[in-house]
């Protein structure tokens, strides 16, 4: 699994979830290089709506793919502020750039610093092995 990459200035769940926290507090969530492998070919995302409140370890969607169908999993407590509509047309972006326009949607936590309690890079590695 080397040629997958979790970069470390994100922070991630035990269930394949990776968060960036904004300037602003909010934070952006999408799914890990090892979810999108093990998913395969995406070809459909189901989104919270923005204004949904969201409970952490709640599933708030789903990712479907050529193989299966998986929840997401909100990773914080919070309000969902946005969602990334590009993965409408083209869900593959979960595949081709998990970290980058492949995200899913953005939400403002009601405890700031819980992001602070999730895994760092090394710690999600680890729980990979």
């Amino acid at each position: 699994m080397s040629d997958l990459e979790y970069p470390s200035d994100l922070r991630y769940t035990s269930d394949h979830e990776w968060v960036r926290v904004g300037d602003d507090g909010v934070v952006r969530i999408g799914i890990t290089s090892f979810a999108q492998d093990a998913l395969g070919d995406v070809v459909y995302v189901s989104l919270p709506a923005v204004g949904d409140t969201v409970t952490a370890g709640d599933s708030c969607g789903e990712v479907e793919s050529t193989k299966s169908v998986s929840d997401v999993l909100a990773p914080l407590e919070g309000e969902v502020t946005a969602t990334n509509s590009a993965l409408d047309a083209a869900p593959e972006l979960i595949n081709s750039d998990p970290y980058g326009e492949g995200w899913m949607f953005e939400m403002r936590p009601t405890d700031a610093a819980a992001a602070d309690a999730l895994l760092d890079a090394e710690g999600y590695k680890a729980s990979l092995s």
